[in-house]
């Protein structure tokens, strides 16, 4: 990065209002976790619904004033994704571990980016479909050559993010992205983070296992995202209990994303 990026980007960074910005980002990304987390705990005893960001966004969108919130979600996750492109350009360190953090980064913006565009398909009356999305998309990279390859690499590397989650959250390294405050309030946002952090790792945990099943049965329909990975637990033993368990855990991670906006060291 030049010394002119690296200018541009803390002058942003300093910011008072990027930095508010980012935190409605947080605040936005805790409502669609907390939604995609009780319509897969409804899902679990008998309801309707799609248990994933386009699930979300549609109910927001079919409640009163969903479409001004629905912007807000916009503002605020654009504005996350920008802030996440300048802390990589920022990234402190030297060789390796500085272009870890980078990339690291640049991973979080890419994931807010592609829920602000759901958000935005939704506000201006889309009517998205993330499931067949994961479909198209894997079908077309299973006929490239090499595509099994490239799709069971794609498996693997949401596993490694799956047990990442599930890291953070049982080693509590989240804490070291918030200034924890005091008293009983810690404890509830240890809690949050814990539990939601590993909920939310078994989530992505099951879709990188039908990542690779799709690769390896040339099968797309086997790919899914966060709807078709829940939904496919529900045949098993107990199913409905492991669904309801991990929608009250996402649930969990949207309240802790919250308390991030509040508490996010910036």
């Amino acid at each position: 990065m030049t010394s002119t990026h690296k200018h541009v980007a803390r002058k942003a960074e300093s910011t008072p209002a990027f930095r508010a910005l980012a935190r409605v980002g947080f605040a936005a990304n805790g409502v669609v976790h907390i939604l995609i987390g009780a319509i897969a705990f409804a899902v679990a005893f008998g309801g309707g619904g799609e248990s994933d960001q386009s699930g979300a966004m549609k109910a927001i969108a079919d409640a009163p004033l969903g479409f001004v919130l629905l912007w807000v979600l916009v503002i605020g996750l654009l504005a996350l994704t920008l802030w996440y492109v300048v802390e990589g350009i920022l990234a402190r360190g030297d060789g390796a571990s500085k272009w870890g953090e980078r990339l690291a980064s640049w991973g979080r913006a890419v994931a807010y980016l592609f829920l602000g565009y759901v958000a935005l398909n939704a506000a201006l009356g889309g009517n998205p479909d993330s499931e067949e999305s994961t479909e198209e998309t894997t079908s077309g990279i299973l006929q490239l050559p090499g595509g099994p390859i490239l799709v069971g690499i794609g498996g693997v590397a949401v596993l490694v993010i799956a047990g990442y989650f599930v890291f953070k959250g049982a080693t509590r390294k989240f804490e070291e992205q918030i200034s924890m405050p005091g008293g009983t309030i810690s404890t509830g946002v240890r809690t949050l983070g814990i539990v939601g952090y590993i909920s939310k790792g078994i989530a992505l945990g099951i879709i990188g296992v039908l990542l690779i099943v799709a690769a390896v049965q040339l099968d797309p329909e086997k790919a899914a995202g966060f709807d078709g990975a829940l939904k496919s637990l529900l045949g098993l033993p107990f199913g409905p209990w492991l669904v309801a368990i991990i929608g009250a855990g996402l649930i969990a991670y949207g309240i802790y994303q919250f308390a991030r906006a509040r508490y996010a060291k910036l």
